[in-house]
């Protein structure tokens, strides 16, 4: 069969009937266009790279868990999509652990270091490539922890497929061309870093084509040490003195006892209902509880009586989103206290009055701002945007894991440690340092960081759903729009991955892909919201990978966003 097309005049079916009644009755599951719909009994992986997907099902195939397959993903993705995470990076991960029957959350985002020099800072900008922007790796810790604790895999086994892709090597396909592309301009500008980033990444060119074919040796060596003798080589070990070394003598703050201290964190999830799911998410100081707080606002809202994609629908999705927002900035990592208040009926109470008082909501979704904040143009936003990656894994044996990291962003901090194919992030580009902010980071303080990777529980405890994105602060946006077009309006998960969004930025500036309506946009102006659309499909609205799982057979669908490289494989 052609995709989008009817099954034609060469079939009849079993006991007869015309080859009309055959097209007719196939009008139905055709594809029209669109992606088939993947699901399996055995396990799902949707990740942002294909080869990626792919490692992550080889391991489940070969009788791994969701855990060890989330490891081997993750290891592939450092190969596939160097500009996005990498062991180097940071990151969060949501698990639903079967043999427990609860989700249980683990922090890798890793203190600021002690010795970072805030005081020398005024605006994020300053921070935004070179040395001084690092923080310390936590995925790679990550990663093995996630191992330890439940997977079933050795480390040389679930990193085998990342090891074969880094020595091999692989085509570039469109996605990886247009991130390499742009950001070989903006690193060509910081001379120090130029040169061993390009002979990492373009043969030296600073330039690729479509079909390049990218080695990465020197990473396959370190994952190959790192496989033989575990996360101890970066943590204080030879590895972590080289990339200490390889930083101080370029001006950075990392030392190794910042590697030595870093630790990944289990928690308690931190979850709201919305349309009778039980959605988690950590707790701060990550800082997804906008995304939750966004979804009790819209509790109350009968959107599935509203036209989907309309000015009512969107209004108040663009409202509810920029109200939690501000309540995020304004209690950025609250106490254990406050974060029930922020939560709980009363302040909820009070932010729905203001949703639907019909007044313009203006304010901030970044960081803190004094007064009343510039619109952000959406080129003035694009470094921030394109650096993160998410995917989601379920097994055959009901285990769940959502992971969302990063490198900051696109290749970090535009750092590769020579010899070793390491790309370090840019995480304190994410740090607070505007000296009036009431959130201004300290050295050796936490790192709130703007990702929500989340798993949903139907009311009898089982997961349903597995979502997280990219997109820095527009991530706790993508997932409040995604999940009402699913949970509201009734879309598959795919259709709802694929439903046109929109980035809210400061101010009252809205980013919406311009498949919205025109005359919508037009009357979303008039009440006040400073709509200046993006093209069709952007990926500034996010990268969402995720699963569904059917409560009566236990199939486990993926979805992945036609916005970057997505796609999913099945053992």
């Amino acid at each position: 069969m052609v995709a989008g097309q009817p099954w034609r005049n060469r079939w009849w079916r079993p006991g007869g009937g015309t080859v009309q009644d055959l097209a007719v009755a196939a009008e139905d599951t055709t594809l029209h266009g669109k992606r088939p719909t993947i699901s399996s009994l055995h396990g799902v992986v949707a990740a942002a790279h294909p080869l990626a997907a792919q490692a992550g099902a080889r391991i489940l195939g070969n009788g791994g868990n969701a855990f060890d397959a989330a490891a081997a993903t993750a290891a592939a993705l450092n190969v596939v999509e160097p500009y996005m995470s990498g062991l180097a990076g940071l990151g969060y991960a949501a698990c639903y652990v079967a043999a427990e029957g609860r989700v249980r959350t683990l922090n890798f985002v890793n203190p600021i270091p002690r010795r970072f020099p805030v005081e020398r800072f005024t605006q994020r900008e300053e921070l935004a490539r070179g040395a001084l922007s690092v923080g310390t790796p936590g995925n790679l810790a990550g990663w093995c922890e996630m191992v330890r604790v439940h997977g079933r895999k050795a480390l040389p086994e679930i990193f085998a497929p990342a090891i074969a892709l880094a020595r091999d090597g692989y085509p570039l396909i469109e996605f990886n061309v247009e991130e390499t592309r742009g950001t070989a301009p903006e690193l060509r500008r910081h001379t120090a870093l130029f040169d061993t980033w390009a002979r990492t990444y373009t043969d030296g060119t600073g330039r690729v084509e479509p079909g390049f074919i990218l080695r990465q040796p020197d990473l396959a060596g370190t994952l190959e040490a790192l496989a033989a003798e575990g996360p101890g080589h970066l943590y204080g070990g030879a590895l972590g003195r080289a990339v200490v070394a390889h930083l101080q003598a370029a001006g950075g703050c990392l030392t190794i006892e910042d590697l030595e201290a870093a630790r990944p964190v289990w928690g308690e999830p931190l979850c709201v209902t919305y349309r009778g799911l039980r959605l988690h998410t950590l707790a701060p100081p990550c800082e997804g509880f906008q995304y939750l707080l966004t979804l009790r606002l819209l509790e109350d809202a009968d959107l599935a009586r509203l036209e989907r994609n309309g000015v009512e629908h969107l209004d108040l999705v663009w409202r509810a989103i920029r109200l939690a927002a501000g309540a995020r900035i304004a209690h950025n990592h609250p106490s254990s206290e406050t974060l029930a208040w922020l939560l709980g009926d009363a302040h909820v109470g009070q932010l729905r009055a203001r949703l639907h008082d019909g007044q313009p909501v203006e304010g901030p979704t970044e960081q803190w701002t004094p007064g009343a904040p510039p619109a952000a143009s959406p080129a003035a936003a694009a470094m921030a945007e394109q650096h993160t990656t998410s995917f989601s894994i379920a097994d055959r044996d009901g285990n769940v894991v959502c992971v969302t990291q990063s490198l900051g962003s696109p290749f970090g901090s535009g750092v590769v440690v020579p010899g070793t194919g390491m790309c370090l992030n840019n995480f304190l580009y994410w740090a607070d340092v505007n000296p009036h902010s009431p959130n201004r980071s300290k050295p050796g303080g936490v790192l709130p960081v703007c990702m929500a990777p989340s798993i949903g529980l139907r009311e009898d405890g089982k997961p349903a759903l597995a979502l997280g994105t990219p997109g820095s602060y527009g991530i706790l946006q993508t997932q409040v729009q995604a999940l009402v077009q699913h949970l509201d309006f009734g879309l598959p998960l795919q259709d709802a991955i694929e439903a046109p969004r929109a980035r809210l930025m400061d101010g009252r500036a809205v980013h919406p892909e311009s498949r919205i309506d025109e005359k919508t946009q037009a009357a979303l102006r008039q009440r006040g919201h400073a709509v200046s659309p993006l093209p069709a499909w952007h990926m500034r609205v996010g990268g969402m990978q995720a699963i569904a799982i059917d409560a009566a057979t236990g199939a486990m669908t993926g979805a992945c966003d036609p916005r970057r490289d997505g796609y999913v494989a099945t053992a």
